[in-house]
């Protein structure tokens, strides 16, 4: 048996990066008048309207992997502050279309600089944005992304197998 600790586990490590990189990418487009959570709908937005795409609510949510409801509670605030347009779908009325304005494609263009600079830096360990170890890591998360989450297993005795 080890007297050390075993060390933070890769679970731990994910959560501690992933909230660095919303404090930085925070502080980096506060200027800018976005939170990192309004940054993600609008640049998201962005690259799907460059694609031909008018999103929905849902859509975008599902993109971002945002709760819908939050991603309508952000698209409200962007709405008030200028930056999108929420219109409903002729096509179905119960789902709302975003779209940025000509303002928010102003703002997200300068968000989208001032991120991609904030991430050649918080990648600079591993080669920068463009290194073979950043694509390698890149890689593995999407591995960890794409994979299904399965079913919760209860830890119950009535489920387990029993030998005589």
């Amino acid at each position: 048996m080890s007297n050390g600790s075993p060390g933070p586990t890769p679970g731990f490590l994910v959560w501690r990066l992933a909230n660095k990189w919303r404090v930085a990418v925070d502080r980096a487009v506060a200027p800018l008048g976005l939170t990192h959570a309004q940054y993600s709908v609008v640049a998201s937005l962005h690259g799907m309207q460059r694609a031909g795409g008018r999103p929905s609510q849902r859509q975008l949510a599902d993109h971002t992997g945002l709760e819908a409801l939050y991603v309508s509670k952000l698209a409200r605030a962007l709405e008030a502050a200028g930056l999108i347009e929420r219109t409903r779908d002729p096509r179905d009325p119960r789902a709302v279309q975003l779209t940025l304005t000509e303002q928010g494609r102003a703002v997200t263009r300068q968000a989208i600089e001032v991120v991609q600079d904030l991430h050649q830096q918080l990648l600079e360990p591993l080669g920068g944005l463009d290194g073979s170890r950043t694509r390698a890591f890149t890689d593995e998360l999407r591995t960890l992304l794409d994979a299904p989450l399965g079913p919760s297993v209860p830890n119950d005795q009535s489920t387990q197998e029993t030998t005589p």
